[in-house]
């Protein structure tokens, strides 16, 4: 009877063992669920006669704009990051592109990164300053009219909903580097004081402003790709620097990023390309471009090759639901000392309508921060890859920061997200004076380095040890 206990208690044991060795199995089954990727890209394009940023829309060229993105599938809620050939897109904008976004995909508005790539010659989307004109019968502010606006929100998010059952399966993520040769270039130069003696901006015609140093700029290109098998999917690229060539010509535009995009989209036809303009808010191409209508293509020709290098650069690495991960910190950005809700109400009311930046624009933005309202900093996570998706026309420091914080990742930034903020400089540049800090530009305090410095740490958390288990 001992000996057939004995027996009953070893299979008892052996049974319970073969189960709990089950357990690592079925996690790693959980662990190695697939990631699918749906990719969508819509017409962007605003027709003949609408409002642009600053002109209306005489004609229409042979390069379109475009809204396009991508839906990652399988790791929780569908995750979506899309990029627009727009200049900006601002507070209810981007609730209602990132909420059409959400509900095509079955997700959360908070899993939604909405930006544009800053091109001039292309609309602006706010739809709170579009209320405010209705409110006040403004008039002369049509580029705020959103009719256009939500055309392509609808477009984009129908494209969304019917590309999400042709979702492919992503079997690896690629992660290349390379440098961009002559195209950025600080757009702030400096006096013997420390503070700013000359912009220098996207055309510079002046040969001495010119002949300055490049300054600080990122001069890498980032692409992170999807693949299935030894096929892309989709190819994301990240470069900071200001899109524009020449503009002002009632002609809507890609500018050269756009084009650069084509080509590496004719190159590499399989895949969609997706591009994102990082933080560029005081970059731009003046070193080496005085506006002459030829740069155009060679701006794009010398982007479009370091694109290259860096996809024929690209690492693939096995991808798991596992390694795909998005998280938000909310964050309240200051305001600028110089917004005054009634002052800028009376100037809309006896003022002409001028500038981009306008005081149309700050008030909306003053009534949406009046509001509570915050903004979503979020952080992709692809395997050993990080993509900080920011808000405005954020100045490089904080990209070459967000870098230097996890040099063990591969990091990359994604600015003009939420573009009600216009520019955000470092707080040593708003001492410095200059363009991009002055309150025709900036709509936020100096201290909104500090709240953004603090956010894009807790995203991007601590280096793992190197004796860690």
């Amino acid at each position: 009877m001992k000996r057939l206990r004995l027996v009953f208690v070893l299979a008892l044991l052996a049974a319970v063992g073969a189960l709990a060795g089950d357990r690592p199995a079925t996690a790693r089954a959980a662990d190695d669920s697939t990631i699918k990727v749906a990719v969508f890209d819509v017409d962007a394009t605003p027709p003949v006669g609408s409002a642009m940023a600053y002109d209306p829309v005489k004609r229409v060229d042979e390069l379109t704009l475009r809204c396009r993105g991508i839906a990652l599938v399988g790791a929780g809620k569908p995750i979506v990051v899309c990029a627009v050939d727009w200049i900006g897109i601002a507070n209810e904008g981007q609730d209602a592109f990132r909420d059409a976004l959400a509900e095509a995909a079955g997700t959360t508005r908070q899993r939604v990164a909405v930006h544009t790539v800053h091109q001039h010659d292309a609309p602006g989307c706010d739809f709170t300053a579009e209320r405010i004109v209705k409110e006040m019968g403004l008039a002369d502010y049509g580029r705020f009219e959103g009719t256009f606006h939500r055309q392509v929100i609808q477009r984009a998010a129908d494209a969304l909903r019917a590309a999400l059952p042709k979702a492919e399966t992503a079997t690896d993520y690629g992660w290349g580097v390379a440098e961009v040769k002559e195209i950025a270039s600080n757009r702030r130069i400096k006096g013997p004081d420390g503070r700013i003696r000359a912009t220098r901006y996207t055309a510079t015609k002046d040969p001495a402003l010119r002949a300055e140093p490049e300054g600080v700029i990122d001069p890498e290109v980032s692409l992170l790709s999807f693949w299935n098998g030894d096929r892309p999917i989709a190819v994301l690229s990240y470069y900071a620097c200001h899109p524009q060539s020449y503009y002002r010509t009632g002609v809507p535009s890609p500018d050269f990023p756009g084009i650069a995009r084509f080509i590496r989209g004719q190159a590499v036809p399989e895949a969609l390309h997706v591009h994102f303009n990082g933080a560029g808010g005081n970059l731009g191409a003046g070193k080496y471009n005085d506006g002459a209508t030829e740069n155009r293509m060679a701006l794009a020709m010398r982007l479009a090759e370091a694109m290259k290098q860096a996809f024929l650069a690209t690492e693939k690495q096995p991808l798991a639901a596992a390694d795909v991960g998005w998280q938000t910190e909310p964050v309240r950005l200051p305001l600028a000392p110089h917004l005054d809700k009634v002052k800028l109400v009376e100037a809309l009311k006896t003022e002409p309508a001028r500038g981009y930046i306008a005081k149309l624009d700050q008030l909306a933005w003053l009534i949406r921060h009046e509001s509570g309202h915050a903004i979503d900093i979020a952080c992709l996570r692809v395997g050993q890859a990080r993509v900080v998706h920011m808000p405005g026309e954020l100045f490089v420091e904080y990209q070459l920061a967000a870098k230097a914080m996890r040099p063990d990742l591969n990091v990359a930034m994604a600015a003009y997200g939420e573009y009600a903020p216009g520019y955000i400089g470092t707080a040593a540049a708003y001492v410095e004076g200059g363009y991009e800090t002055s309150s025709g530009a900036s709509n936020v305090a100096p201290e909104a380095d500090q709240v953004l410095t603090a956010a894009v740490k807790k995203l991007l958390g601590n280096p793992t040890p190197s004796n860690a288990p």
